[in-house]
């Protein structure tokens, strides 16, 4: 349930943007209205960016004062995220430039990736220890340098694989790679991660 929380202001960007153009003229030029920067136009196919990164911002404000008021307390990431997505995402609103939020997810994974790699030098663990270490119970350390270092290498690749399609490739085909492609390559890499753990865990702890 966590996981598809986090996931929504993605999907509203993906919904929003693909059926911009299906949206009443009143509610495009009521975002206008409230918001004149905007200057959206009713039926502009290169305007969808625009009201889709408007929609993941206001998503992912709301998202995050939920989890403040439910949980009294918001996850670093989360914050981290949030901010990105304003500065990125607030550049292109008023920069009218899509540029900037087709950075915004490399962004995103190489400050992880930097994040994880500090955690392999500072502190007592690795961040990946920190974060999975009371679920499984490997007492190798060496087991979760070599993972917490192959998130890191994920995350790079990610952020490369990002700009590649982003700058080579249509507006339309980097909002499914968005969507679908950073998705998919997250699931894969986590089951492989889950098969590569496997050999690592006594079955008699696992059954405990």
């Amino acid at each position: 349930m966590k996981q598809l929380f986090d996931f929504f202001p993605i999907l509203l960007f993906f919904i929003v943007y693909k059926f911009y153009l299906d949206l009443p003229d009143d509610w495009v030029l009521s975002v206008n209205g409230l918001l004149p920067f905007m200057e959206l136009v009713p039926g502009e196919a290169k305007h969808a960016i625009y009201m889709a990164t408007l929609v993941a911002i206001v998503a992912t404000v709301i998202q995050v004062a939920l989890v403040a008021l439910i949980k009294k307390k918001v996850e670093k990431m989360l914050l981290v995220t949030l901010l990105l997505l304003l500065v990125f995402g607030g550049a292109t609103l008023f920069l009218k430039d899509p540029v900037f939020i087709k950075w915004k997810p490399t962004a995103i994974n190489w400050l992880f990736a930097v994040v994880f790699l500090g955690s392999q030098f500072i502190g007592e663990k690795p961040l990946v220890q920190r974060m999975m270490g009371h679920a499984l119970d490997i007492e190798d350390r060496s087991v979760w340098a070599r993972l917490n270092l192959a998130w890191v290498l994920f995350f790079v690749v990610s952020g490369v694989l990002n700009l590649v399609v982003a700058f080579n490739f249509s507006e339309d085909i980097w909002v499914d790679f968005k969507m679908f492609g950073l998705l998919g390559l997250t699931m894969l890499f986590v089951i492989g991660q889950a098969f590569w753990l496997s050999r690592y865990i006594n079955p008699e702890s696992e059954s405990s």
